[in-house]
Formats: C-alpha cells, sequence, structure tokens
C-alpha cells in the first residue's frame, strides 16, 4: 500500500479547465471517498490518479514515485468501475486471473492468488459459474477480484455501486468496508452518494467545480462544514436553512434576527458585520419538541412515516419543504401547525459570502 499526492493538479479539456490546481495528500492505507455533485470532477479527478486522462499541469506521486508521465499499466493500481466488465463466456475463475494470464504470470500462481482472493469476497463456491448465473453483488465482487488479485499498491473505485438496487448497495458497501479493513490496501473511492461518503471514508473529499470543498473525516464534516455548500450536501435529509439578518457578533456569539425573534448562537462571530444577510442552518435530526432555546412554528404539509422514524415536512420562516426528523412513529396530521424547538448549540451559521461562522459547541459529540 502507497499514498498518493497530488500538487497542484490541474486537467483542462481545451478553453474547459475541469479540475483547478488540487492538491491532496492521502495517506497509505486511507479509505478516501470523493464525493461532490455530477460534473464536480470527481470522475475525473480518480481517471488523473489512474493515468487515464493526462494531467495538463502539476504532478502526481505514487508511493516515492512521480507517476505523472507513467502509463496506467506501471502505476501500480487496480480500478474498478461502475459497469462490471466481465467476459460471458468465461467462469468467475477465469474472468478474476485473466489478467495475470495476460501478464504472463505462472499458471499455479494465477490460481492460488484467485483462490485466495475468491475465499475473502465469499465466491469461492462460484469459480465455476459464468456472469449470467450470478446476481448484480456477486458480478461486481467478480470484478472486484479481478483488482485483488494484482495485489496493486492503490485501489480505485469509480461508483461501483451505482447499478445495483437498495439492498445490494448496502450489503456491498459493507463487504467493501469488510475488505479494507482486511487488506489494509490504500483505497480511493468516487460516489456522487453522501451516505456511502459517510459510512465508508476515512476521510472525504467535497469536490465543486473542479474544486475541493472541504476534506476530513465524516464527522467533522458533518458537524464543522465549513461553508453553505458542504453543509447542504453531507447530512441526510439535507440541512435547513432559513434566511437571517446578523444583529451584532463577538468571538463567542452571534445574535441574529429571525422572522423578528432575536436569537443568540454560540459561534465566533468577531468578524462578522452588523446588519449582513445571514443564513440559520438546522439539521433535521437537531429539531425536538419538548425543550430548546428558541421554537420556530412548522405548518406541516406532508408526513413520512418509514416505521422507525418519522419525516415532517412544511413551511417555515419563509422555507418550503422544511424538515423535521422525529424517532418512532409521530402522530402529527398533515395541515396542522407545529411548534419546533431549537437547541442554539446545535445550529449553524453562515456569512453572506457562504463560509461557516466557527461553531463553539457540538453538544458534546466530538469529531
Amino acid at each position: 500500500m502507497s499514498n498518493v499526492e497530488l500538487k497542484q493538479a490541474v486537467k483542462s479539456f481545451g478553453d474547459v479547465t475541469v479540475i483547478h490546481g488540487i492538491d491532496l495528500q492521502l495517506n497509505s492505507g486511507e479509505f478516501i471517498v470523493f464525493v461532490g455533485p455530477s460534473g464536480c470532477g470527481k470522475s475525473t479527478l480518480l481517471r488523473l490518479v489512474a493515468g487515464l486522462e493526462t494531467l495538463s499541469s502539476g504532478s502526481i506521486h505514487i508511493g516515492d514515485q512521480d507517476v505523472t508521465h507513467t502509463e496506467a499499466v506501471d502505476r501500480g493500481i487496480a480500478m474498478v468501475f461502475q459497469s462490471y466488465a466481465l467476459y460471458p463466456h468465461m467462469t468467475v475463475e477465469q474472468n478474476m486471473g485473466f489478467g495475470l494470464k495476460m501478464t504472463g504470470v505462472d499458471k499455479e500462481e494465477v490460481a492460488e492468488k484467485v483462490a485466495k482472493a475468491a475465499k475473502t469476497l465469499q465466491l469461492d463456491k462460484l469459480l465455476d459459474r459464468k456472469p449470467k448465473n450470478l446476481s448484480g453483488g456477486q458480478r461486481q465482487r467478480v470484478a472486484i477480484g479481478r483488482a485483488i488479485v494484482r495485489e496493486p499498491e492503490v485501489f480505485l473505485f469509480d461508483e461501483p455501486l451505482s447499478n445495483l438496487d437498495a439492498e445490494l448497495r448496502v450489503e456491498m458497501r459493507l463487504q467493501i468496508a469488510k475488505l479494507h479493513e482486511q487488506i489494509g490496501a490504500t483505497m480511493i473511492y468516487v460516489t456522487h452518494d453522501q451516505v456511502e461518503a459517510m459510512t465508508m471514508a476515512d476521510r472525504i473529499v467535497v469536490l465543486r467545480l473542479g474544486h475541493v470543498e472541504q476534506v476530513g473525516s465524516p464527522l467533522e464534516l458533518y458537524h464543522h462544514p465549513k461553508n453553505l455548500f458542504v453543509a447542504g450536501f453531507i447530512g441526510s435529509p439535507k440541512m435547513n436553512f432559513i434566511k437571517a439578518t446578523l444583529k451584532e457578533g463577538s468571538a463567542t456569539s452571534a445574535v441574529i434576527d429571525v422572522d423578528g425573534q432575536t436569537i443568540t448562537l454560540p459561534v465566533n462571530a468577531e468578524n462578522a458585520v452588523a446588519g449582513s444577510a445571514v443564513t440559520l442552518g438546522m439539521r433535521p435530526e437537531d429539531l425536538g419538541d419538548n425543550s430548546g432555546d428558541f421554537a420556530l412554528s412548522l405548518q406541516v404539509e406532508v408526513a413520512e412515516r418509514l416505521g422507525g422514524s418519522t419525516y415532517l415536512y412544511g413551511q417555515c420562516s419563509g422555507l418550503e419543504n422544511f424538515v423535521v426528523q422525529r424517532a418512532g412513529l409521530d402522530d402529527t396530521k398533515e395541515g396542522s401547525s407545529m411548534n419546533v424547538n431549537v437547541h442554539a448549540a446545535n445550529c449553524h451559521l453562515f456569512a453572506e459570502d457562504e463560509s461557516a461562522f466557527p461553531r463553539l459547541s457540538t453538544s458534546g459529540l466530538s469529531t
């Protein structure tokens, strides 16, 4: 396993720049997830590491080697794509060992490596089957096994679960997480699904329009998003945002006005400008009905009861589709009004330029 480093990585297609001078240091053995909306550059960045695209400027190092101009086959990486790309006429065993066979590896060594990988992925009883006789999850495991047998320095995954149904996605998330624990290899995983990112990553790289917005652990991004974009992208359901006005700020608090209600938040707002527009952020799971530092009125329009939790959607302080998450079953009726109690320590506050005011409290939760 090896570390991966990108220095001022730039990628342009003609006059259009899609990766803008990215610097990243990915540690050996880490599980790193590139996440962001469609078109943010995450797959392009992965393909640059793989050598499937060439940098316009900058450099890429894998381990102690500068691989900026090295062919993909010589970079010591293995890539798993969204498409399984299995040979339909070959068995599982033949598919997994085909790459080694083509590079001249001895038959016995190929068989040994395939058997070892198959056992790790629980495919050892399926080695004689052909792809048409496998489920989607099993096919994806074969594709991963084909990468494992190469014993690469770095594994690259490009949205490998996109073709699977919801149940299989959960199963394969667990399989890939267990695989990382077992082999300890450096893994870079691309997804647009922030739930995958939160549940699998050691660290997450959040991308937007070819720029890195924030890098950190899942809980760091959840509790301390650096800006409005990261706050809205990380977390499911997404954070609620309400427009407000800053009345005054200091190193220990911000006093804001929300629909005529004065609220004090424990954030560092010493550089804030009184009278400026700000955005108050509240996560649906932090909104209660028993107690709080202030309350907001919600006009409930839709209630989604999922058994273990209930989501209430409605209008609140000028925001449509405001979301409140309740544990278990909730009997709130559509069309009713309710008070939503909020603890100031659970709130986030964002300036006019969308940057976050640093929070001074996360209710005792570590990042």
